[in-house]
């Protein structure tokens, strides 16, 4: 069997302090599948790293002052997200962002920026 080596890069956008690298070896053949999106989020940009293989999705926020790694969870419906204290939700071309230590009830609302 061989394993998948999933190699993240970190860093802000909005520092030019160097990247941190973390390589994740995942068992199973298939290469990670990685797409970017942008998405406009209140008064900002987020943009988002999806990566994915057959059995681990990873998305990465680049929340500018801070970069948030989140894992796929279950979901009833679209893709969520939960990483530290964030959750993200996606589906189609919209997605949500809540802090649930702040206030979990009010997640704030995104869309793709084309």
């Amino acid at each position: 069997m061989r394993r998948t080596c999933l190699t993240l890069a970190f860093a802000s956008a909005a520092s030019a302090a160097p990247a941190t690298t973390v390589t994740i070896e995942l068992p199973g053949d298939a290469q990670p599948e990685t797409n970017r999106v942008v998405y406009a989020c209140a008064d900002r940009q987020v943009p988002v790293t999806y990566i994915n293989t057959p059995d681990n999705q990873f998305a990465i926020l680049d929340l500018g002052d801070r970069t948030i790694v989140t894992v796929n969870v279950l979901s009833g419906s679209g893709a969520r997200y939960v990483g530290r204290q964030y959750a993200w939700w996606s589906k189609g071309d919209n997605a949500q962002f809540t802090d649930l230590m702040q206030d979990p009830q009010k997640p704030i609302d995104c869309s793709t920026v084309k």
